[in-house]
């Protein structure tokens, strides 16, 4: 009988899940006093867009669908078409909850201090630029008194982890709530599922491997008039120094899931990686495989690849001491199974519940925090699995065994001086003569 895993299609992120389930919002504390970051189950919470591609719209759109009086009040975006296009969709999905008049609207990398400025404290930020900018922007928040929802990834490199892991800790000296976009930790499905794994349905979990291999990444074609900055910028799945590479960016919700079965992070890993069949001018691995070693001796793989033509599968298989499991991001039914051999007949467990919309969920958390005066802050978690898939670019870049310690206390930055760039600034990278940018080598690239 085929293997089940074999059979799935691939599944893209935006066909995840289909059905959507709101978590309400509880009452207000009766009788406490009001803290820094409270505000009131009636009052108007205010939110400022950072980052208007599509994530960011969807997010904002989340955000406004939460329970209680929210407006959207200001945007800030590195383009003026993104910010336009943004406010245009979701001014015709929710007119009466967006209130940026031009005087709210942001451009440029300053732009998100901007946007910021315009609101009270207890406001809430979401920030869904390239990560290369992430951790800058979450400490400006922090320190304007600003709730955040923080879109994945969270950092490129050991420095970013270890900055957004400080702002984790102001936020909880604050009172201040953060929110990661890790949604998978808030799929119904998968709680259940994982919840299982935990108690033992298929014992202990030995190894994880964590999936997503599909077809290639294009870049945008380059407008003759856009500097090199906003060339890169427009392509930044294509950079690493913008999104930490595919491993870190696009592999880290299954990568994330893999580690929550282990309840615990890896203390080292070795890999490889390439770049075999792309040949667009960018900066990117198409394939790439990482194997992590947890404290226990277990073992987690991931695996990545953006070519053409191949099988693809999106997901993680778990194999235990008594069975094996098919979740993960990308399985919209979650199974267990008696035997390492996934068929029909040693299914063992499947998922036959309420499904939620996560995207939705992961903001519903939030702002019911925000609302109650509930702490909520999951900067740590986000920030280890954040650099679970940084170590695991490391390893694959430079073809050395690194080390949880080593990634968490490396110095190398991948875009130093990132505070002071400005939109006529030269990016990190910049391509030779014959228009080619510099690609990681194994055995040669250094990476701490």
């Amino acid at each position: 009988m085929k293997n089940d895993l074999l059979s799935l299609a691939p599944v893209t992120r935006r066909q995840f899940l289909a059905a959507s389930t709101k978590v309400a919002a509880g009452a207000a504390l009766v009788g406490a006093l009001p803290r820094a970051g409270y505000t009131a189950e009636n009052n108007t919470i205010k939110i400022a867009l950072i980052g208007c591609g599509g994530r960011g719209t969807g997010a904002a759109a989340q955000a406004l669908s939460t329970q209680g009086p929210v407006k959207l009040w200001a945007m800030a975006d590195f383009f003026e078409h993104r910010l336009q296009s943004s406010l245009s969709v979701l001014k015709e999905q929710r007119p009466d909850q967006v209130d940026v008049p031009p005087a709210r609207q942001f451009l440029g990398l300053d732009a998100f201090k901007k946007a910021m400025d315009t609101l009270d404290q207890g406001s809430v930020v979401v920030l869904a630029t390239p990560p290369a900018f992430r951790s800058l922007h979450v400490e400006y928040a922090i320190a304007k008194g600003l709730h955040v929802f923080m879109e994945k990834s969270f950092a490129v490199d050991g420095p970013g982890i270890r900055r957004i892991l400080r702002c984790g800790e102001e936020a909880k000296r604050k009172n201040l709530k953060i929110a990661g976009g890790l949604m998978t930790r808030h799929n119904f499905p998968m709680e259940e599922v994982v919840k299982k794994i935990h108690d033992g349905a298929i014992g202990d979990v030995i190894t994880g491997w964590a999936y997503r291999v599909h077809g290639t990444v294009k870049t945008i074609t380059r407008d003759p008039a856009a500097s090199e900055l906003a060339y890169q910028i427009s392509n930044y799945s294509n950079f690493t120094w913008l999104n930490g590479s595919f491993i870190v960016d696009w592999l880290i919700h299954n990568i994330d899931v893999a580690c929550w079965l282990k309840n615990a992070w890896p203390v080292s890993v070795q890999g490889m990686g390439g770049r075999q069949v792309h040949e667009d001018p960018d900066q990117l691995f198409d394939h790439y495989a990482a194997e992590y070693t947890f404290a226990d001796g277990s073992r987690m793989v991931a695996q990545g690849r953006l070519i053409d033509g191949c099988w693809g599968f999106f997901g993680v298989q778990a194999h235990g001491s008594k069975g094996s499991a098919l979740l993960g991001e990308g399985v919209d039914v979650p199974r267990l199974f008696k035997s390492l051999n996934q068929t029909s007949e040693n299914l063992i467990w499947r998922f036959q519940g309420q499904k939620n919309d996560p995207y939705q969920t992961e903001h519903d958390l939030l702002f019911k925090a925000i609302r109650n005066d509930q702490p909520y802050n999951e900067a740590e978690r986000c920030a280890k699995s954040n650099l679970t898939a940084i170590m695991g670019r490391m390893a694959c870049e430079s073809g050395q065994l690194i080390t949880w310690d080593e990634a968490m206390s490396s110095n190398l930055e991948l875009a130093p001086g990132l505070e002071t760039m400005t939109k006529e600034s030269n990016p990190p990278v910049m391509p030779d003569a014959a228009g080619r940018y510099p690609i990681a080598k194994p055995g040669q690239t250094k990476v701490i």
